[in-house]
This record gives C-alpha cells, sequence and structure tokens, in this order.
C-alpha cells in the first residue's frame, strides 16, 4: 500500500486507500469524513497512516 500521487489532497492516505481496493477517491474522502462524525481515533489513525505509509514510486516512462 502506498499513499498516492496523484489523488492527494493533504497526505494521499484517502487517494491511496482508493486506488488500493479500487474505489473512486471522492468516496473513501466522504467515508472518512463521516467516520469522523462517530467516537474514535479516526483522525490519529490518518496522521499515523501519514508517517508510516510510503509515498507511491514515481512513475518514469523511459
Amino acid at each position: 500500500m502506498h499513499r498516492s500521487r496523484e489523488h492527494r489532497m493533504i497526505a494521499g492516505v484517502c487517494g491511496g486507500i482508493a486506488e488500493r481496493f479500487g474505489m473512486p477517491p471522492t468516496v473513501v474522502r466522504l467515508l472518512f469524513l463521516l467516520s469522523c462524525l462517530l467516537p474514535g481515533p479516526q483522525f490519529v489513525i490518518y496522521l499515523i497512516m501519514w508517517v508510516f505509509i510510503p509515498v507511491a514510486p514515481s512513475r518514469t516512462y523511459y
């Protein structure tokens, strides 16, 4: 799993999750925002993922 370079709004975490599971990035972002309305450590988990999940390798075309 990687953070997205193409579907990035803040850190690319939601975009990376969307790419991994074949979902539109907007849907993942909306689900994340809705989950923040519930009690729990969603924002902290997002920050941890931002730190520990590497950015997707750049695509170089030869």
